[in-house]
């Protein structure tokens, strides 16, 4: 089950996904990569590992001064059907 958990501060917005599996894993990459190359601004990506065998993939946009991360972040909840943030 994919997690997903939103920050944003003035000029700043982050959005966190974690997953259990490779599949997962492959799924959120994929959808990522399409949703974020139709953006001229290229976010600051990073994976880390969690507790309980999970790893999370983190998007950062810095100086989102239109604030066009928060309809990118929406489109790829969207795109990978989560419902439920954190």
């Amino acid at each position: 089950m994919i997690d997903a958990e939103f920050r944003s501060e003035e000029r700043f917005s982050r959005l966190s996904l974690s997953y259990e599996n490779e599949e997962e894993k492959q799924s959120i990459c994929k959808c990522v990569e399409e949703v974020t190359k139709k953006n001229c601004e290229e976010p600051e990506t990073y994976t880390t590992k969690v507790s309980n065998g999970k790893e999370v993939l983190v998007i950062e946009y810095h100086d989102d001064i239109c604030r066009d991360a928060g309809d990118i972040f929406e489109e790829i909840v969207k795109t990978l059907n989560i419902k439920t943030f954190l």
